[in-house]
């Protein structure tokens, strides 16, 4: 007679909501830790096209290595290529892209806005994430990426709590489920990501080319601590559940460049807060203590801006992370973890080989087939003694859900048979949950590089204010801020200038004071608008205005300029971190322009430097400045919503102007300027005169390292 005992272990404690924890991989050995110590998905980079370029990253053999690890444990592979695309790079980022999907990469995580249009041609089963370095922090921008294809969007780190739930609950009142990702621990940017030029202006390595030399992290003075463009590492990991309840799904960790044994502790404590609600304090100080500057700030999440959120690396925060602590942290890492549920199902039958069946919960299973059984003497076999020998499932990422043994009466079977077959199965089924699932991928036409013909190249302006002098009457479009007053904007289009409004590029908690503002601009007149953001963009399409593209979109490629032109874009400024020749050969038919004189903007933050002496806004009598150890100064433009921090001298291509080719207009800044300086700016390039003071070409010849 058969003997039938189904047994139910305990399965490992998790959290039941539906959440992704997101760990950062700089290269194979974080690889491990992540998985181990809780982590749903991991992201990282490949050797090339990272934002991430200094990390140890992955060469194809590691990617391929890294995919079948985590696969085969239930966790994700995010691969990051976001950095800008050079029309002679086009190609080899989209074999990149091919061999991703080859291996089954499960998600892209992107910034080029003309790669993303080549891939969804190219691979239209592909998973698209926006990174970060898109700078989308409105729900229109996220309603738009959706609309072109993206499943996620990683949310720019300076968003607070209220502004997050906002753009979720706008997105849900749109019928849009792109997810939101978050950043909610590691290394926080003076600047908002894909909009910091800091580094490729004073040192030719751009981050958004994977190349950023944390020039932010050297002393800078504004009034506070010297340090005034450094901030304390993010953390937002007591604050997670609260997170998920307000629409976010993916919970990232930054983190790239560490090491594992960082990982392994911000992925412990990230875990330990999704499951149980909270995290152990002793948790807490090991990460404190494995990496940070001065502490960690939520001072975005809370909107508690100012001095509280600056900090740098100190001596007790290098020192704090010992041997011994470093040694605790491998420790926990060193030994596989159950990650995988696996049933078996053991058959014992008279004159027949015994057989073992396992299965995961993805379908896949492996049998192995061990010896027959003989009669038993003394105590025949019992399911009980069968469970202790199969439940034994250490060294592998395996545990027991469920363990069904049939056995025929008066049978014995030898342990070493049984535990033989427990090993067998159990290495098939890795083998084949090791298997990748490629993603179909053409190889799309490239877009040809090629001259643009113009029609000659005009000037544009673009003013802080309203007081613009008649000379600029030549010019054939003004920019100014849309929130300018109506008189203003009246008296201009009254003395004969073509108007266009520039839109906000950080539009944090903005979006319906903008729309309404734009609504109003229509009714004075006003139709055109310059959009440097996503959201500015989605917006003023949604409104029917016609839409200048601004740098901000870093359109550095001819797929982003046939994009733009396709969105319905009138015409773009192409981003000046490309050389002359570069933008001499991009293809495309949509108008191009690019900035020829004023002092580029380095950064754009949401806390201002200078908030770091602790006096606030209020006390800020004059437009502050921010200095390098050198002494050079870089102006500070504040809105009271958000500053730009401006180059310290200006760009000048006034005696320039005829090596730049194919090109339809070129835009002229005027910022800190009076207005006699303002006057004769103009009267330089329209006599094409050689610069007299201080000033920098930019990277327009010198180019990028």
């Amino acid at each position: 007679m058969a003997i039938l005992l189904t047994i139910q272990q305990k399965i490992p404690q998790m959290t039941m909501l539906k959440t992704e924890l997101l760990a950062p991989a700089g290269s194979l050995e974080v690889i491990y830790p992540a998985v181990r110590m809780g982590a749903n998905a991991v992201y990282l980079g490949a050797d090339i096209f990272s934002a991430r370029g200094n990390a140890g990253n992955f060469n194809r053999e590691q990617l391929l290595e890294a995919v079948k690890y985590c696969h085969a444990r239930n966790v994700a592979v995010h691969l990051a290529c976001n950095t800008l695309i050079h029309d002679d790079e086009m190609e080899s980022a989209l074999n990149l892209i091919k061999y991703a999907c080859e291996i089954g990469i499960d998600a892209i995580i992107i910034q080029d806005i003309g790669l993303v249009s080549l891939i969804r041609k190219a691979a239209p089963n592909m998973t698209l994430h926006a990174s970060t370095q898109m700078s989308v922090h409105t729900a229109e921008a996220a309603k738009m990426l959706y609309d072109m294809g993206f499943e996620r969007v990683v949310l720019a780190r300076e968003l607070s709590k209220t502004e997050i739930k906002e753009i979720a609950d706008k997105l849900k009142s749109m019928n849009c489920p792109i997810e939101l990702e978050v950043f909610v621990h590691g290394a926080l940017c003076m600047s908002v990501s894909g909009q910091c030029y800091m580094s490729a202006m004073l040192g030719g390595r751009s981050g958004n080319r994977g190349l950023c030399a944390q020039p932010c992290r050297l002393p800078f003075n504004a009034g506070g601590n010297g340090h005034d463009l450094s901030l304390k590492d993010l953390s937002l990991i007591s604050n997670l559940r609260e997170l998920h309840e307000i629409g976010v799904t993916s919970f990232k960790i930054e983190g790239r460049m560490k090491r594992p044994e960082y990982v392994a502790a911000a992925v412990s404590a990230c875990r330990q807060s999704l499951d149980k609600g909270f995290v152990d304090e002793e948790i807490l100080e090991r990460l404190r203590a494995v990496f940070s500057r001065s502490g960690f700030t939520d001072g975005y999440y809370t909107e508690k801006l100012g001095p509280d959120m600056f900090g740098t690396r100190s001596k007790d925060d290098v020192t704090s992370a010992t041997n011994k602590l470093l040694t605790q942290i491998r420790t926990s890492y060193k030994d596989e973890m159950p990650l995988v549920p696996v049933s078996f199902k053991l058959e014992v039958k008279n004159s027949k080989p015994a057989k073992l069946i396992v299965c995961d919960n993805d379908g896949n299973s492996a049998e192995a087939v061990g010896d027959i059984p003989e009669k038993a003497i003394n105590t025949p076999l019992s399911a009980e003694r069968c469970e202790g020998y199969l439940s034994k499932t250490g060294g592998t990422p395996f545990y027991i859900d469920m363990i069904e043994c049939i056995i025929d009466s008066g049978l014995t079977l030898s342990a070493k048979s049984i535990n033989a077959m427990r090993r067998d199965t159990l290495q098939a089924l890795l083998a084949i949950r090791e298997k990748v699932n490629p993603i179909a991928f053409e190889m799309p036409n490239l877009p040809k590089s090629a001259t643009h013909n113009t029609k000659g190249m005009g000037f544009r302006a673009k003013f802080r204010n309203g007081n613009i002098p008649d000379a600029f009457l030549d010019c054939e479009l003004i920019y100014v801020p849309m929130f300018l007053a109506d008189s203003e904007i009246i008296s201009l289009m009254d003395r004969g200038f073509a108007i266009a409004a520039e839109i906000p590029r950080a539009m944090f908690g903005r979006e319906d004071e903008i729309e309404n503002r734009l609504k109003d601009l229509q009714k004075l007149g006003v139709y055109e608008v310059l959009a440097s953001n996503l959201g500015a963009v989605a917006l003023a399409k949604k409104l029917g205005m016609d839409i200048h593209g601004g740098f901000g979109l870093n359109l550095a490629n001819t797929a982003a300029l046939e994009w733009a032109e396709s969105f319905g874009m009138l015409d773009v400024e192409v981003s000046f971190e490309l050389t002359l020749a570069q933008i001499a050969k991009l293809g495309g038919n949509i108008p191009r322009g690019i900035i020829s004189y004023g002092r580029l903007p380095l950064m754009l933050t949401r806390n201002c430097p200078a908030k770091n002496d602790g006096k606030g806004c209020k006390n800020c009598k004059i437009p502050p400045i921010i200095r390098d150890r050198k002494g050079k100064e870089f102006p500070i433009i504040c809105d009271k919503k958000s500053c730009e921090i401006l180059n310290c001298v200006p760009l000048i291509l006034s005696d320039r102007q005829s090596e730049i080719k194919n090109v339809d207009f070129e835009i002229l800044h005027f910022n800190v300027e009076n207005s006699v300086e303002i006057s004769g700016k103009f009267k330089d390039y329209v006599e094409k005169n050689a610069p007299k003071a201080e000033f920098t070409r930019g990277l327009y010849y010198r180019g990028l390292s």
